[in-house]
């Protein structure tokens, strides 16, 4: 029997095995692969489009239709018959197409040669012989797949809706059964709808359908029926209601309470009987016989098929026996149990019976029963009712409590004032209690209550219209005030025509008369001809005086009365101006225009030599270019003296020159009407006839009088200037502005000349890597360079000094900005510079004076440096005296050093490290046995260890010769300490004045020298600070083969981070097609890069590499946004110093597929859009490019830093540097810069090696390590119990060999800088060294001494997965080497390392140490402001100026970076500058402010916006009737105070709202006031007035006011917040920074913006309106860009302790909630970073105590306790933040968020923060930096 039931579980399963073995003897390729990898994700379009790449399908034409051929052929085109093509699979085919028909054994397609859906192949066979049904999981039993291909040798599946996995063996979530056993489908699961909504689906057990996790009080299979203790119908209505009967049972349907039973429910509807025991030891029996049947259909659902699978089922069938006779046992005793069960059932009938009459009198007394429940039930509902009304009274209390709480932080209410408010509603309600009811007064109250609505209404309107009148008001008048003024000039206008048509009848009768009077002196004007030209000539020479004098005190019109304005306001702030313009240059005001024309000659000479040569003529073009940029060094030079000039003169200004303006306002007109007239004169004589010169003749007689008596009353006029020494001081100073003016112009010209020159060297150095081996060309460019080179030793190092020099000047905008880009071009310049790989010759007595860009702090602990080296074997001197100079890197006082020379005929390496010199000679190479062709030398040190390399190549091959030595340095120090200012670096030779250590003291070297590397970076002679005797007649420089070292040249394009290659019209080479395809192969240690990048417009390609994985964006106009490719999955690490080919293939215009080294990493689908470019740029890009509106779509802006190799387009190659505009890239691919010799670590990474070596016996090693953290491991090995570890304790360096513990004196070592360890272990002691500091101790374990490893041993930096007493290092570890057996002491490069846990090999993201560590160092500069504050005086008065010690704490504080985020914690802006704007009252509050402002009030600010209304500034007293304030309306700067009763407006007549900077003065002195604005626009307006009267109080409001304020006086437009931002306050001289509160005012950041809210590391938080609330039921939806790895998203408070709370914690975020009852909780942590420079999208779900959070698609819910009482608050909800009075002691972080926030939604509805109720700290509205 037991076989029997069991039989229809194991039959399926026998079947499938059949089947499969069957299968199997078939044939070997016959088999199914499940593919258990991975899962059917792959979609069948994607298999198709694959491989439709490597096969296509042609079809025929079609032809009519033929008769004639016999079954199995067909008739062609031309009459044949031809036999069918269908694989055997059809007898008949289509005449004409040979299409076959009626295909056989499951095929399909034209020629039989296709399995249709549900089907597949034999693909090993080709072409299939028959198809079988997908095993899917089961074939032809149990296939539940639309379609099934062959992928890896495996098949996949795709599944039809209900099924899931790769062969559909399972259900899909939300179906239930069994899809391995035949004749079972998945069905969907029925929970009646009581299941989690919150979930997608239905849960329930994925085999048997039973439903988990019922909810709304409901059980059962399907959660079809009310739970124990409910009734109710959970089907349909689903109200399953608490049973109301006082912990007893209820019927289920109509909630009736059911009496107490004795027995216990059995569950059915039988009536309940006593059994003896053997009734239940059989019911026991079969429940135990059911648990093994279904543990038995559990084990056969989940066995595995094959051999073992068979044996299984034997033992079941062996167990079903058994069980069948055990059963046929239990059935024969149920016989007689059964006869047994008869008797007892007459025995329960009688019992019933007796019950029944029992029930009678039990309803008797349950009538009486009744009338007493109905009476307890009045008194119950009454009590109900009472304790209704004390919840209502409880709950108002609560409200009235929360809104007095809101209201208070609302209204910035101090606790005082709320207490003096509750103390007054207290009184209020003892006189409401004091009095009777209010019977009559209530009906009175009524009535006014209404009459007051109606009134008020009535006044709301009126209101309103006012409102609407007086907004207009203003407006209205500024539009009379422009006609009026419009009317006004009009009104001139009119009278100066009306004025020269008057004169023009003057004219004409004049005219009339002279014509008449012509005839008559005609003859004697001919004669006098002559001479009235000569007239009119020395007419012009005098003219050209006052001319010149009329340009002059044109700009004095334009410029004194500003000048005067700020002498009388600020006398001490002209002062310090002119003592910073002594740093001007000299004489750059008299020859910037002549020396600017003289560049620009010098530029075109420069196009004109580097168009007319060949590439042969290379050198020559650098020798140009250079003398171009000497001559900006003698320029800059020459303006020296310039602004020296200026400075003397401006030092002669006092307020002397009051009064000057009418007199030049009067000779300025007259000069101009004299020029004028003498102009119109000239004319007219030139063109005269004869009818015409006697008329000429006289009014140049009238001019010429009229002339000398202006002469006479301007040499009067210059007469009395010069007696007034300082009205003459006046007038030189702004003949200096105005050349100043000329200068800005001139150096606008510079940058103009010196941006071709960057384009010539850059060509200049491409081309020289095609430098052909000519001897006859090298002659020729020798010649022609020879005069120039000479001057190369001036150029570069005078630029960069001069221009440094005339940077710190304080110059105009467009100065400084100029200087900056000469900069960037001298930067670019030196970039090409360093990497011109073209050699030197030296003869003996010449040099260079290398510029080596790497800092000298990396050079301390190691140094390598590479160079191509050949001798001039034949030269005579060298003969003479073999032994030579080659070159010397060290200070200027030799302490330090390193340098090569040639000795005894080998070539020698010398390094001094402080103390004795160390000798390496390689002596296995003499030096007279070297080629006479290059040879590379390659020179190392790490610590004291020193080796050199000398490689010999071959000529003819690629074989290559090696010669190593090696050496050691037995002095203590082990570091180059070398001072960037006290550095030299000659190669070749030292200049006369330099004295060289003995060691080095040699002739000068003799042949060829062409630098390589120096440690990462390449290096070159062309980037030279000087060179002396460099003579390119008698030493050209040698051609180097380009055979030799081609494997380390050829191919490889080298890119160092700072410059890129861009192919222009890439279609040139090939066509965007249906198929576009890009290949480019990159080998690169870094974590980020640009690769590749094309722009048009808004549309752009990128595709980067970001945390060493491929990251693809891209956007051709798509109506969905930035498609967004990337190795998600982590397929291919592109950052392992390995050669890796990317493939972009862009599919029919639709489809865009990464493949990298030939394997398939992602594809995505998108619009069908052609790619829309044309240029594509390679390795990086120019700056205006990555910083445009494309930037945001960036995963970053840093260029690519390694090799690339093979770019193609189309499958067409690209030479990179022969592309114009290439820049800063070079050929081959230098070892050295691809290592990964610094590490940097996290607190959570760590990187391991092994080697057969044991470092408790014998062992040296060292490595540099940098870090702010005073904990940390650093270094640990072990050996059993014995460790070998060094890490940081408490800021000093431990080091524990086997229990012994060396500990560094010092504790100051996480300082942030780099420092040196050397660790040493011998037989006799255990050394420590740091920087050169030696601890040490001696060795107890002696016996160690000698042992030789038996098995490679793991060493660990960085930290070790193992425990330890100390955490893992975070910061940066590098250069570190250690003495290993197999090889020679040398730096680890950590890529090639087995572990690497969570660690980067590129870059150290370590910053500045924090506050507390530089407050000591702020000290001096706190004293020097401190006595300056002093010297100015008013110290009660003074406003609070943070010391220049703080604010540099405060700037370096800003620059820190969270370790696990991408973006900086604060992004870059402008110093000392805040943004406004984005809410109505955005503003800063000043409590303090000086006593003597109702006197004097000078206030000057700069601002800059492009908003045409907002508030600057204001201030007044508190009932507003005094005021002052600053303001802008319609893009004017206006001015407005009182005095008295009168209201003083000074409006400017330009606009500024143009997003530029602008410097804006305004003073309220004693009876004028004043708008200055940028020095040149001054505006006055006297009054008359009591200064005394005028009185204002705090606070001084910037930026905007609070509500209400301001609009007694203002304008409404004005009153809002100023939309820009603001800088460099000041009140009387003295700077205004420290605010007392802050509403949403962020730093002022440079670059790009996007739309959102973004919040300061400074702090701040967002309360929400009141038509937004939290309460039980809600949904939260919006997107974050943290900045910061922690900080308060969210936060609702209700006054009962009740909160909901959403944070970020290291990069979890986690909403935690209080309903009452107790906390709880839900998180959810992303696979990748948080904090990764992205967009995330959060959302949370609550139904009162289930709450769901999803980020990114990650989802986790959280059921908390139900709590019954729970009411729906309205509580302020923060955003971003909250005060610390609110936050419970149960959270986790208590810091604000930094970062920006958009798209914020509650209940799909957006909220505006705009419109928030408060917006507290630096919050920036609606505006977020991008990046």
């Amino acid at each position: 029997m037991a076989l029997i039931s069991a039989w229809p579980l194991v039959f399926p399963i026998l079947f499938f095995l059949r089947c499969f073995s069957s299968s199997t003897a078939s044939s070997a390729g016959g088999a199914f692969q499940f593919d258990i990898e991975g899962s059917s994700a792959v979609s069948a379009h994607e298999a198709t489009v694959i491989r439709g790449q490597q096969q296509a399908v042609a079809t025929g034409s079609w032809v009519p239709f033929a008769e004639g051929c016999q079954e199995g052929f067909y008739r062609t085109t031309s009459g044949k018959c031809s036999p069918c093509n269908c694989n055997g699979n059809a007898n008949r085919c289509l005449d004409g197409s040979g299409i076959c028909v009626d295909c056989q054994r499951n095929t399909t397609g034209e020629h039989c040669e296709q399995c249709p859906d549900g089907f597949i192949g034999d693909v090993v066979r080709g072409v299939p012989t028959f198809c079988q049904p997908c095993p899917c999981p089961l074939p032809g039993a149990a296939n539940f797949a639309d379609s099934c291909y062959r992928k890896n040798g495996s098949v996949r599946c795709v599944c039809k809706e209900n099924y899931a996995g790769p062969n559909c063996e399972r259900c899909a979530p939300g179906y239930y059964g069994n899809p391995l056993l035949i004749g079972s489908t998945c069905k969907k699961c029925d929970c009646s709808g009581n299941s989690d909504p919150n979930l997608i689906f239905e849960d329930c057990d994925e085999v048997t359908g039973q439903c988990r996790n019922c909810l709304r009080n409901t059980t059962g299979f399907k959660c079809e029926r009310c739970a124990p203790g409910y009734y109710g119908d959970a089907r349909i209505a689903k109200n399953c209601t608490e049973c109301n009967c006082g912990g007893r049972l209820c019927d289920s349907q109509t909630g009736e309470c059911l009496a107490d039973s004795p027995v216990v429910s059995t569950g059915t509807d039988c009536p309940t009987i006593s059994c003896d025991k053997c009734i239940w030891d059989l019911t026991d029996d079969i429940q135990l016989a059911v648990l093994a049947i279904d543990e038995s259909k559990t084990t056969l659902l989940s066995i595995s098929t094959g051999v073992a699978a068979q044996k299984r089922l034997n033992d079941l069938n062996l167990t079903a026996t058994h069980l069948q006779a055990a059963m046929s046992k239990k059935k024969n005793h149920s016989v007689l149990w059964t006869i047994q069960v008869d008797d007892a059932a007459d025995e329960t009938n009688d019992l019933l019976r007796e019950a029944a009459t029992l029930e009678d009198q039990g309803n008797q007394a349950s009538s009486k029963g009744l009338l007493i429940q109905k009476e307890t039930m009045k008194t119950n509902n009454r009590a109900t009712q009472l304790m209704q009304q004390l919840r209502n009274m409880k709950d108002n209390i609560q409200e009235i409590s929360s809104k007095m709480k809101y209201y208070a932080i609302q209204q910035e209410l101090s606790p005082e004032e709320i207490a003096q408010k509750l103390s007054v509603a207290e009184e209020m309600l003892k006189e409401i209690k004091r009095r009777k009811p209010f019977t009559n007064q209530r009906q009175l109250a009524a009535e006014e209550e209404d009459a007051a609505e109606d009134l008020l209404q009535r006044v709301e309107d009126f209101h309103e219209r006012y409102n609407d009148t007086r907004s207009l008001v203003s407006d209205v008048e500024e539009q009379f005030h422009e006609h009026d003024m419009k009317l006004s000039d009009l009104e001139e206008a009119l009278n100066q025509a009306f004025d020269y048509v008057i004169q023009t009848g003057d004219i004409n009768q004049e005219n009339t008369a002279n014509l008449q009077e012509h005839e008559k002196q005609h003859e004697k004007i001919k004669e006098q001809v002559d001479e009235v030209n000569g007239i009119l000539l020395s007419a012009t020479t005098i003219l050209a005086g006052p001319q010149k004098i009329n340009s002059e005190l044109s700009e004095v019109i334009k410029n004194v009365s500003g000048f005067y304005a700020e002498i009388d306001g600020a006398k001490k702030e002209l002062q310090e101006k002119i003592a910073n313009l002594s740093l001007f240059d000299d004489e750059l005001v008299e020859k910037a225009m002549h020396h600017a024309h003289n560049l620009r000659g010098l530029a075109d000479e420069l196009d004109r030599n580097l168009h007319g040569v060949d590439t042969n003529g290379l050198v020559q073009r650098a020798i140009n270019a250079s003398n171009v940029y000497e001559n900006i060094a003698s320029y800059i030079e020459e303006a020296n003296k310039a602004a020296l000039l200026a400075l003397n003169t401006t030092n002669r200004v006092n307020d002397a020159a009051v009064g000057i303006d009418t007199q030049i306002i009067y000779h300025k007109g007259k000069s101009e009407e004299l020029l004028n007239q003498a102009m119109e004169l000239q004319q007219t004589a030139d063109d005269s006839d004869d009818l015409t010169v006697a008329d000429t003749s006289r009014h140049v007689n009238g001019t010429l009088a009229r002339m000398n008596a202006l002469r006479g009353q301007l040499m009067r006029a210059i007469t009395k200037m010069q007696s007034a020494e300082p009205v003459e001081a006046r007038q030189r100073l702004e003949q200096a502005k105005q050349k100043t003016a000329q200068a800005e112009s001139t150096t606008v010209t510079v940058n103009q000349a010196t941006a071709p020159m960057d384009e010539n060297v850059r060509l200049w150095s491409q081309n020289l890597q095609d430098f052909q081996h000519s001897s006859a060309a090298y002659e020729s460019t020798v010649y022609s360079a020879e005069d120039a080179v000479q001057k190369l030793k001036e150029v570069f190092p005078q630029v960069l000094n001069k221009l440094h020099t005339v940077e710190q000047k304080v110059p105009a905008n467009n100065i400084s900005s100029s200087i900056r880009r000469i900069r960037e071009l001298i930067a670019q310049t030196r970039s090409v510079a360093s990497k011109v790989q073209v050699s030197m010759m030296f003869g003996g007595q010449s040099a260079v004076e290398v510029n080596p860009k790497i800092n000298v702090e990396e050079l301390k602990s190691f140094t390598s440096m590479s160079l191509y080296i050949k001798l001039q074997k034949d030269n005579p001197q060298l003969a003479a005296s073999p032994d030579r100079f080659i070159l010397y890197l060290g200070s200027k006082n030799v302490k330090n050093y390193m340098g090569l020379a040639i000795k005894n005929d080998n070539l020698v390496y010398i390094y001094n490290l402080g103390g004795q010199d160390v000798e390496i000679p390689l002596d296995s190479k003499p030096v007279s046995t070297w080629p006479s062709y290059f040879s590379i030398i390659k020179i190392e040190r790490i610590g004291r260890h020193g080796k050199i390399l000398l490689t010999v190549p071959s000529l003819s091959s690629t074989a290559e010769e090696k010669f190593i030595k090696t050496g050691e340095t037995l002095g203590p120090g082990s570091l180059l300490n070398l001072e960037p200012e006290n550095t030299v670096f000659y190669v070749g030779g030292v200049p006369s004045d330099f004295k060289l250590p003995p060691s080095l003291d040699l002739p000068g070297f003799i042949g060829c020298l062409e630098l390589a590397t120096l440690n990462d970076d390449v290096i070159s002679l062309y980037n030279f600070r000087n060179v002396y005797n460099i003579d390119t007649t008698t030493s050209p420089p040698c051609a180097r083969n380009k055979l030799a070292f081609t494997q380390s040249r050829a191919v490889s394009y080298f890119f160092d981070g700072s410059g890129y290659a861009v192919a222009r019209n890439i279609e040139r080479r090939g066509r965007f097609s249906q198929v576009t395809r890009f290949d480019i192969e990159v080998r690169t240690p870094t974590d980020n890069g640009l690769i590749l990048l094309m722009v048009n417009g808004s549309m752009f390609f990128s595709l980067e590499m970001h945390n060493g994985f491929l990251y693809l964006r891209y956007d051709f106009g798509f109506s969905t946004g930035p498609m967004l490719l990337e190795d998600s999955m982590k397929k291919a690490q592109i950052n392992d110093a390995k050669f890796h080919e990317i493939s972009i293939i862009y599919h029919n215009s639709k489809k865009m597929i990464l493949v990298v080294d030939r394997r398939h990493i992602k594809s995505v689908d998108n619009e069908r859009t052609a790619m829309p470019f044309t240029d594509i740029y390679i390795g990086g890009a120019p700056a205006e490019i990555l910083q445009s509106s494309i930037s945001s779509h960036l995963a970053g802006s840093i260029g690519f830093k390694g090799c690339m190799k093979g770019f193609q387009f189309q499958k067409k190659d690209f030479n990179l540097l022969e592309e114009p505009g290439t820049l800063g890239i070079s050929y081959g691919c230098p070892e050295d810069s691809l290592m990964s010799r610094k590490a940097y670590f996290n607190g959570e990474s760590f990187i391991a090696s092994s080697q057969k070596v044991s470092l408790l016996s014998e062992f040296e090693g060292g490595f540099n390590f940098r870090t702010l953290q005073p904990n940390g491991l650093l270094f640990y090995y072990s050996e059993g119990s014995d460790v070998l570890s060094i890490s940081m304790d408490r800021g000093a360096v431990v080091l524990n060999a086997s229990g012994i513990k060396i500990q560094s004196p010092d504790r100051n070592y996480n300082d942030g800088k780099t420092h040196f360890i050397i660790t040493s272990v011998t037989p006799e002691r255990y050394e420590l060294s740091v920087d050169d500091k030696k601890q040490s101790k001696k060795n107890p374990t002696k016996d160690r001494a000698g042992k030789s490893p038996d098995s490679i041993k793991k060493f660990y930096f960085g930290g070790s997965p193992l425990k330890t007493q100390q955490a893992n290092f975070t910061g940066c570890i590098s250069n570190a080497y250690f003495t290993r057996l197999d090889q020679e002491v040398e730096v680890e490069d950590f890529q090639r390392y087995s572990e690497k846990v969570q660690t980067s090999f590129y870059g150290c993201p370590v910053e500045s140490p924090p506050v507390a560590l530089l407050h000591k160092k702020g000290k001096n500069s706190s004293k020097a402001k401190g006595n300056r504050n002093k010297k100015v005086g008013r110290d009660k008065d003074k406003i609070s100026q943070p010391s220049t010690g703080l604010k540099k704490m405060y700037q370096e504080v800003n620059m820190q970076k969270d370790p696990q985020c991408h973006l900086p914690m604060n992004p870059k802006a402008t110093e000392h500058a805040y943004q406004f704007g984005g809410t109505a009252n955005s503003r800063q509050e000043f409590d303090h402010i000086p006593k003597d402002l109702s006197e004097r009030a000078q206030f000057s600010i700069s601002l800059k916006t492009h908003s045409s209304h907002g508030m600057i500034f204001y201030i007044s007293d508190q009932k507003e009737t005094n005021f002052m304030a600053l303001f802008v309306a319609h893009g004017r700067l206006i001015f407005m105070f009182n005095a008295g009763h009168q209201k003083i407006r000074i409006k400017s007549q330009e606009k500024y709202n143009d997003g530029l900077w602008h410097n804006v003065i305004f003073i309220r002195g004693k009876n004028i006031g004043r708008l200055i604005i940028d020095g040149l626009r001054v505006l006055e307006e006297p009054f008359s007035g009591n200064t005394n009267t005028w009185q204002v109080t705090e606070p001084l409001y910037i930026g905007g006011v609070a509500p209400g304020k301001a609009v007694k006086n203002i304008q409404i437009n004005s009153v809002y917040s100023f939309s820009g931002c603001l800088s460099n306050l000041q009140l009387n001289g003295r700077s205004i920074t420290s605010a007392s509160q802050t509403f949403s005012v962020t730093p002022c950041f440079e670059g790009p913006s996007e739309a959102g809210t973004y919040f300061s590391s400074e702090g701040g938080y967002v309360v929400l309106d009141e038509s937004f609330s939290l309460g039980l039921k809600f949904e939260v939806v919006f997107e974050i860009r943290p900045r910061s790895s922690s900080g308060i998203l969210l936060h609702g408070h209700s006054v009962n302790g009740e909160y909901l709370n959403m944070h970020m914690k290291n990069g979890q975020v986690t909403v935690k909630l209080n309903n009452g009852i107790r906390d709880f909780s839900t998180s959810v942590t992303l696979k990748q970073s948080l904090c990764d420079g992205r967009w995330h999208r959060i959302a949370v779900i609550r139904d009162a105590n289930v709450v769901q959070l999803d980020v990114d698609s990650e989802v986790n819910h959280v059921v908390g306790p139900l709590n019954p009482k729970a009411i729906d608050h309205r509580e302020p909800v923060f955003i971003g933040g909250v005060p610390e009075s609110l936050l419970t002691s149960s959270l986790t972080t208590r810091n604000s968020f930094i970062g920006c926030i958009r798209n914020f939604m509650i209940d799909e509805k957006p909220v505006s923060f705009s419109k928030a109720a408060l917006v507290s700290g630096a919050v920036s509205i609606n505006t977020c930096p991008a990046a």
